[in-house]
């Protein structure tokens, strides 16, 4: 087969998966987790049941495709704002602020059974790992440059900054958000 007309086909067939997965999402998002069938997707898609079934076997598996590439775009928009030049504790505030809005955000979209299908298992442990390493990183850069309390490791003040920006999900507004990486960066920084 040309390299064209491969190239061409696997471009078809990713729109296809996209078209299957932002529908799956919205449908569920209108209607509810129990309530949306693999025929109503496919309807919707404008493609056959058969087709369907082609890219995935259930309903619960489109959800976790939707949700894994939406964490990949965040986790690919935290590493870009690391890899940015200048100062490290500018980058590691730049990091924790985006993270931080994540969190807020996470909480605002989805229903309560929609998280509790999402955020558990695996992938969930993989992507908490990948931030891990991602802060750790940041925090030893921040390290080497004397900005950063040396009394705790850059791994467990990773730690810190992942479970203490999470409570971002549950406050009421951005500036709360935004006071909440404040109080996160003040932990960060050297004892006097």
């Amino acid at each position: 087969m040309p390299k064209l007309w491969k190239d061409t086909i696997e471009t078809h067939r990713q729109t296809v998966r996209e078209a299957i997965m932002d529908t799956t999402w919205r449908l569920v998002a209108e209607h509810g987790l129990l309530s949306v069938t693999m025929s109503q997707i496919a309807e919707q898609v404008g493609i056959g049941r058969g087709t369907l079934y082609k890219y995935f076997p259930d309903v619960q598996s489109i959800l976790f495709a939707e949700h894994e590439r939406h964490v990949s775009g965040h986790l690919e928009q935290l590493a870009e704002l690391r890899e940015r030049a200048g100062d490290p504790a500018e980058r590691l505030e730049a990091v924790l602020q985006a993270y931080a809005r994540i969190c807020h955000y996470r909480e605002r979209h989805g229903t309560e059974e929609l998280g509790a299908l999402l955020h558990r298992g695996e992938h969930v442990t993989r992507t908490q790992q990948q931030l891990l390493d991602l802060f750790r990183d940041l925090l030893s850069e921040v390290a080497a440059t004397g900005d950063l309390r040396d009394d705790v490791s850059p791994a467990e003040l990773a730690s810190y900054c992942l479970y203490a920006l999470s409570a971002a999900g549950s406050l009421p507004s951005e500036a709360a958000v935004r006071s909440l990486v404040a109080v996160t960066l003040d932990g960060l920084r050297p004892q006097p």
